[in-house]
This record gives C-alpha cells, structure tokens and sequence, in this order.
C-alpha cells in the first residue's frame, strides 16, 4: 500500500511533466495504432489536485463519461472503477475462510500426507499436485505455511531432509500460482483490467501448468532422492535429532468425517462451475475467437461470481452445521482477512483514473509503441514477461500489479497483433516466477523460517530450477503469441 501510495503521488507529479494525447478508438474502445495525437488535458491544477485526492474513490467506483471520458464518481456513463472486482475479493476471501474453519481442507491434506508416508515420491508429487492445484485455481500460497509441522516430520522420517519440505510447499503452490488457470487474485484481477474474459487463454494456461507442475515435482523428487542416497549432499543439512526420525514419528492418521467430506465435495464443484461458468467454450473447442456462443455458455464475470462465492460461503457453513453465528461472524472476518488485497486494487485502479484524466495514458502507450513494432508476436511475449519481473519484485501483490500495469500491457498487445490473454499470461507468468524466491514474500521467508533452513541454502537449491522455469515459460508464451 506504501508503495502504491508513493506511485499514485509520483504518477501525479509526473502528469505534470508529460504531454497530454490521445488515440482515436475503435469501436470496442481499443486505441487505433498510428492515430496518436496531442491534446489539451483542459486539466486546472485545483482539478488536478482533486484527482489526486480522490483517487481511491475513483479506484473503487469512479464512472467514466461517456462524451469527455473524464472518470469521477459523480458522472454518468460506464463504471470505470474496480468495485466488482473489489466485492469479488472480498466475497471469494468469505468463502476460503468459511472452508477453512470447517477443518476439511487441512484435515484431507493431512489424511492424504499421512497415507503415503512410507511412499515416499507418492507423497511429495501427491502433495506438490494438491498443493498445485488450489494454487492455479484460487492462489494457495500463505496457506502453505500451517503444513510444515507435519510436512517437516513426514520427510525427516523418510530420510530426505527439511529442504524436501520447503520445496514441496513453496514450489509445489508456487508453481501452481505461476500458471494461474483461473486464479481470482491474479488471473481474474489481471483479466478484468485487461478487459476481457477470465477464461480467455484458459487452454494455453491448462497446458502450462500441467508441464511446469510435472517439471517442478520432478525437480524435487530427484533431490529427495539424492538427499535419501547420500545424507550428505543435502542442502539445508540435519539439526540435531533429526536423522533419529522414524516414519512411526507422524502420528495417527487423521480421520475425515461425513461432514469433512460434504464440504470437499462441495469444495470442488464451486470451483468446477466457476471454472465451467467463465470459459468462452466456443472460442475455446473452435478456435476462433468470434465464434457465436453456445446455448449451455454462461458468460459469467465478476459480479456473478461474487454472488456465486457469497452463495457457496453460506452453503458450506449450512452443509458443516457451523451455526447462524459461527457462519456470518466467519464470513464478516473472511472479508476482513481479505481486505488489503482489495484495497490495492483501489489504490492501483485510481492510480490509472489519475493517468486517464490528466489523458498521458496514450502518451505513455505511444511512447512504448516504437518498441513494438517490428517485433515478432513471439518476441513480443517474451518482451512482457521480462519487463514484469522488476514490477514484480517492485509491488509484490499480484492484484496491485496486474491492475497498475494492463491499462498500458493490454493495448500493447493490439498494437503487436496478440492476443491479450497472452499478456496477462506472460505478466502472470512473471509475478509468480518472481514470487518463488523473492524475500519480500511471507510465502517464501515465513516457510523457510518455519523448517529451519537458511534462506540462502534456499536459493542454493531452488535457482537451477528457476532456470529452467524462465525458459519454458518463455517457450509457451512465444508459442501462444504466435498461434493467437
């Protein structure tokens, strides 16, 4: 918030500075290439100084007019502001914390550790693909960090050592986070700015995450096993005691109860009909991008899925008998817990009304334009991908960042012929390989702290992998530019 605070009073100043200009638009509202020109931004400075006062007013729900395309909140024309992407947040935040206080989901994810206990390689790839997978679709990360007190023991006992836990927690929901399918926090939010569907580029993300997953848990099981061959190549080394595990050391195996189950079940079909719900299914099994909808297709966006989490947060505290108190005082304090993220993407989006009505958006999307032509569609991706991880290092919330940077990444891609749900792949993409091994995250910081192993034994272990990662990632957002 700092930083945003900090870049919304730079941006100001800078509005200063910058020519105004503009773009003719195209009927959709895109800027036409090569129509750029000057104009007067008609701005006072007792104007510009009440944009920047309210600007996170306008971030939340500042209405853009339709004639002069000045956004404030009291103008009449389309909502510019984040506010349905601010109650999706905070309704999908209610929903996780309502899961979370039944039990089930750590109870099934200890259940599943503990069963594979004496299988090792099942139990960290098992692990890592759960992990995975509430990853890439609702941004599991800081969750990760209630597993190590059984993560750590259940490795001890099988002879790999603590920096077989860190890798299964951080890199197993990192990895999931970096391929974000429909990942609300980073996906959603980024797709939103980007102004389109959160299922565009679906297919494209599917299949990435399923390689990069498989590449990731294979990175970490071969270390596991070198560490369980020869004790002395690990990493992170053994604390005292710690080569005395046993697998009898894991206790009890958790039991799942009939209400444990209901609310897993219903865990998963939430997230299957959100997922069913925003996929332009025509788009998707045609390939054509204006392909005429299907009768079954939802075409469900952010105020229906806010409905949707809202619905769902009741239902489980129905299904998991949590009682009218636990479960409203639990979705009040789910929304709060969620808070912050919302209020970055205030901040980030009234970073941009300010941009908008001092009209430097064009400037600053003209003065990029150069850059982009002439380039490949593939070169162009990868350009996106590089240029976001400083960003990414520099505003740590994915939600902050994706919103502060597509209003000038997404008409980029016009310009360059591809697709914007290649750059919201690409900027994702970004944030979340930054996001495995930056020490501004609690993720990455916290975990090591709680296994017990030196953050630069960390990075010792996880940079050849993080190689390998850029490149791949490289290849597939080439590869989507180029068949978009």
């Amino acid at each position: 918030m700092t930083v945003l605070a900090i870049v919304t009073v730079a941006v100001w100043l800078l509005a200063f500075l910058i020519p105004s200009g503009q773009y003719d638009r195209n009927d959709k509202g895109a800027p036409v290439q090569g129509t750029y020109h000057r104009v007067s931004s008609g701005q006072s400075f007792v104007d510009r100084l009440n944009d920047l006062f309210l600007a996170p007013v306008n971030g939340l729900y500042g209405i853009r007019d339709t004639t002069s395309g000045e956004v404030g909140p009291s103008l009449t024309g389309d909502l510019y502001g984040s506010a349905g992407v601010f109650l999706f947040v905070l309704a999908i935040g209610a929903f996780i914390t309502v899961v979370f206080a039944t039990g089930a989901l750590d109870r099934g994810i200890e259940r599943l550790a503990h069963r594979l206990r004496e299988r090792g390689t099942l139990l960290i790839a098992g692990v890592m693909v759960v992990f995975s997978v509430l990853g890439t679709v609702e941004g599991f990360a800081e969750e990760t960090l209630g597993f190590y007190g059984l993560l750590v023991p259940m490795m001890l006992a099988l002879g790999y050592d603590r920096m077989a836990a860190v890798g299964t927690a951080i890199l197993g929901a990192g990895v999931g986070v970096l391929c974000s399918t429909v990942n609300p926090f980073a996906t959603g939010v980024a797709s939103s700015a980007a102004d389109i569907s959160l299922g565009d580029g679906i297919a494209l993300r599917f299949v990435m995450w399923l390689v990069l997953t498989a590449v990731t848990i294979a990175y970490v099981v071969r270390y596991a096993r070198r560490v369980q061959k020869v004790p002395a190549r690990s990493l992170s080394g053994f604390l005292p005691g710690d080569r005395e595990r046993t697998a009898t050391d894991a206790g009890e195996a958790p039991q799942l109860t009939g209400t444990h189950k209901a609310v897993l079940v219903v865990l998963g079909l939430v997230f299957a009909f959100m997922i069913f719900s925003v996929v332009p299914w025509s788009s998707a099994l045609t390939g054509k991008a204006d392909a005429t909808p299907y009768s079954f297709e939802l075409g469900w966006s952010f105020p229906q899925l806010a409905a949707l989490f809202l619905c769902a947060a009741v239902l489980v505290g129905l299904v998991a008998r949590l009682g009218e108190q636990k479960t409203s005082s639990t979705i009040i304090q789910g929304a709060g817990d969620f808070i912050s993220p919302a209020l970055v993407i205030m901040l980030a989006r009234g970073v941009t009304v300010i941009m908008n009505n001092s009209r430097i958006t064009d400037t600053v999307l003209h003065s990029i334009e150069g850059v982009v032509k002439g380039t490949s569609s593939g070169l162009f991706a990868i350009i996106v991908f590089v240029v976001n991880l400083p960003l990414a290092f520099l505003i740590p919330s994915t939600s902050g960042h994706a919103t502060l940077a597509m209003p000038i990444l997404a008409p980029l891609a016009d310009f360059a012929g591809v697709s914007r749900a290649v750059v919201v792949t690409a900027w994702q993409a970004a944030s979340g390989w930054m996001n495995l091994w930056v020490p501004t995250t609690a993720v990455t910081i916290g975990g090591v702290a709680l296994a017990k192993v030196g953050y630069d034994r960390y990075l010792r272990f996880v940079w050849p992998l993080l190689v390998i990662l850029f490149v791949l990632i490289c290849g597939f957002v080439a590869l989507g530019a180029a068949v978009t």
